[in-house]
């Protein structure tokens, strides 16, 4: 059960957000173009990073690129 302690973990790595232009969601609520965010996990299609809430949420990589 790695979600019960996601806020605790650590970065993987930073990604920075490059729209928010979803097909099928609502996520400029959540996401903001050009911000920074720490990215806790990921899987093929997904990253769980700490939103604009506060918690953390699953989102497409497309949305992203990462840091250097």
């Amino acid at each position: 059960m790695i979600h019960t302690n996601w806020h605790e973990r650590e970065t993987i790595k930073k990604l920075k957000c490059v729209h928010t232009d979803a097909k099928k969601y609502i996520v400029n609520d959540k996401l903001t173009s050009g911000k920074v965010y720490d990215v806790k996990n990921e899987t093929e299609e997904f990253y769980f990073i700490v939103d604009n809430s506060g918690r953390v949420g699953g989102y497409y990589k497309d949305y992203f690129e990462e840091v250097k």
